[in-house]
């Protein structure tokens, strides 16, 4: 297994960019996360954008709704949670994404601007995005949305809070939810996979990071033991259909396979995109064409699983 071709001379670069965010407060981390962002000169177009809030249990929550060019009046809808280790990024940082998947799934993409770490510890981001998951069903007419359609997704630490909504919604009752998308989600705080010994160091998403972001979301290690912290964890059966996103060279490679074969055993129809070459958080590099085929082949997944 080798580095994707475009990704290997840049790696040692991205490696030595990456902050040492693990030395630093959260509202540190946010601000230097935040200076790196470099808006897209020209945002792809989409055929509508809107923000708005929804009332959540922490107070008004922000999101981000987007609607391409399409005749369909009532479309798929996929509420995303951004990565960001459960610290940082925003509706901002994942604007360019979520304006992709809107286009390339022809669906209504939420994106959800959920309460960050330190501050805001666990369940707090898993609660606001099961909320605007509740939300997005119940005023789906209004927004052109199908809530029969209804998906959750998400890439990193969105991930793991995209697989936490769709535990909350079968536990709960509501929302009836068709499909999640999990994008190198962050599934268990365990550090010593084989993944993590192999890719832990020079691969851009480092040992120290991953542990710190985890000490900022849910310090006390009975609570990452609850399901709703670590989804493997969980009883899984009756859980909404998943497509996942696997990069091969990510410390959380192991985690999102044995979560893939959990889902298998527990019966839930899954799809596992596996993308040996790339690294953490490739899909957000739209310089790579391994970016562009995954987001290609994520949303087709998606898309197949929502017309079932």
């Amino acid at each position: 297994m080798t580095l994707d071709p475009q990704i290997a001379p840049l790696i040692g670069e991205l490696d030595a960019g990456f902050p040492p965010v693990h030395t630093m407060t959260g509202a540190e981390a946010r601000s230097v996360i935040r200076a790196r962002f470099v808006p897209a000169f020209r945002p792809e177009p989409v055929a509508r954008v809107r923000d708005d809030t929804v009332e959540g249990p922490g107070g008004a929550i922000p999101i981000r709704l987007y609607r391409p060019d399409a005749e369909d009046p009532s479309l798929p809808i996929l509420v995303y949670a951004h990565g960001g280790g459960f610290v940082f990024c925003d509706l901002d940082s994942h604007d360019a994404l979520c304006r992709d998947l809107a286009n390339r799934l022809r669906a209504v993409v939420v994106s959800v601007a959920y309460r960050l770490a330190p501050e805001h510890r666990w369940p707090a981001a898993a609660e606001d995005v099961y909320t605007v998951t509740q939300w997005a069903a119940r005023n789906a007419s209004g927004f052109g949305g199908d809530p029969n359609r209804l998906s959750v997704g998400g890439d990193s630490a969105g991930g793991n809070l995209a697989a936490v909504t769709a535990l909350m919604a079968r536990d709960r009752g509501d929302p009836a939810l068709a499909a999640q998308l999990l994008i190198y989600p962050v599934i268990a705080a365990n550090f010593h996979t084989e993944s993590y010994r192999l890719f832990g160091r020079g691969f851009y998403n480092p040992t120290p990071a991953l542990q710190w972001y985890w000490e900022q979301y849910a310090p006390s290690v009975s609570d990452r033991a609850h399901p709703y912290a670590t989804p493997l964890n969980a009883d899984l059966r009756g859980v909404a259909p998943a497509v996942m996103v696997i990069a091969g060279h990510d410390p959380l490679r192991d985690e999102g396979l044995a979560f893939g074969a959990a889902l298998e055993a527990a019966g839930v129809p899954t799809v596992q995109l596996r993308y040996d070459g790339g690294i953490h958080g490739f899909m957000t590099m739209p310089m790579l064409d391994l970016a562009h085929r995954a987001r290609q082949e994520a949303a087709d997944a998606l898309a197949g699983v929502l017309r079932r």
